[in-house]
């Protein structure tokens, strides 16, 4: 997407955002948007971070079958640290559902 449509967009969800929170009761709809979108963009990332990276993997090894070993062991430590960061989202949505 272009700079603009992204700043354009951020810039009508904060002017959205405001009359909705400032509406009696309404925390409890901002708390489950949150946990909603803390796990829905962990895992699109995480989802699309694992693709590019099993992907220039299996690349590197197609070209060079000799070096899988060399490749192999860094995918499967950045795939984990990917997972990680996912899981951290995970964790965060639980703490902003456990508070509705």
């Amino acid at each position: 997407m272009n700079k603009k449509v992204l700043l354009l967009l951020a810039f009508f969800l904060c002017v959205l955002a405001a009359p909705v929170f400032a509406a009696e009761g309404i925390e409890t709809f901002g708390l489950a948007l949150g946990a909603g979108l803390a796990i829905g963009v962990a895992a699109l990332g995480g989802g699309i971070g694992q693709g590019l990276a099993a992907a220039s993997a299996v690349e590197g090894i197609a070209r060079n079958p000799n070096a899988a070993d060399r490749i192999f062991t860094p995918m499967i430590l950045g795939l984990a640290l990917i997972e990680s960061l996912v899981i951290y989202g995970l964790v965060i949505a639980f703490m902003l559902q456990a508070k509705i």
